[in-house]
């Protein structure tokens, strides 16, 4: 997927959906905006509002309009009470999106290059789909033959300080991450608002 210019986009959006814009300096420079423009803008409407809560999703875990599409519609499909935490579930427990998680890449895209090359493993196995769903249980690793790629060059030092959450599980001495809950959206915590985008698709 071909993104753009990342700053120019997380501008747009207000949002710091890139892991390069998620700095002090840029969370000042868009305080800096909103206050020069207030005033100026009109008010968005509730269309355009969850159409901008869409993007900002789509920019986060960097799909195209189609797969982000096709997420929201598999998690619409189930219905209930629980369609938000359904959508959180497949877009966190994707295999990029999980290897990131985990501390292993530094960008959800550098995560994708390395399950799309075939550096990690699920249980043991090589995959090279970056899309491939996890479940409770599941374990991921660094494929033996790919431990010392440039890519994991920093791996020690980053998983020093890199924060999980609370649903993935790290034995530091065999760098395996194991999915030992499932994700929950929590509103405070995201970029995005998953029940706008929910309403969006369900025009």
């Amino acid at each position: 997927m071909i993104i753009g210019p990342k700053y120019k986009i997380a501008r747009r959006l207000g949002a710091p959906v890139f892991e390069k814009t998620q700095t002090q300096k840029f969370a000042l420079s868009l305080a800096r905006r909103e206050k020069t423009r207030k005033g100026f803008v009109r008010p968005k409407s509730e269309y355009g509002a969850q159409l901008l809560e869409k993007q900002k999703a789509r920019f986060t875990y960097c799909l195209t309009e189609k797969q982000f599409g096709n997420y929201v519609k598999k998690a619409l499909a189930k219905k209930g009470t629980q369609v938000a935490n359904a959508l959180f579930e497949s877009l966190e427990t994707r295999a990029d999106s999980f290897a990131y998680r985990a501390g292993f890449a530094p960008t959800r895209l550098a995560a994708r290059q390395m399950v799309g090359h075939g550096h990690m493993m699920v249980n043991g196995k090589r995959i090279t789909i970056p899309s491939f769903a996890l479940s409770e249980g599941d374990t991921l690793s660094i494929r033996p033959a790919s431990v010392n790629k440039p890519l994991f060059k920093d791996l020690e030092e980053r998983l020093k300080t890199h924060n999980r959450p609370s649903w993935i599980g790290f034995d530091a001495d065999t760098k395996t991450a194991t999915v030992q809950g499932k994700p929950k959206y929590e509103s405070g915590e995201s970029l995005y608002d998953i029940n706008a985008i929910l309403e969006f698709y369900s025009r």
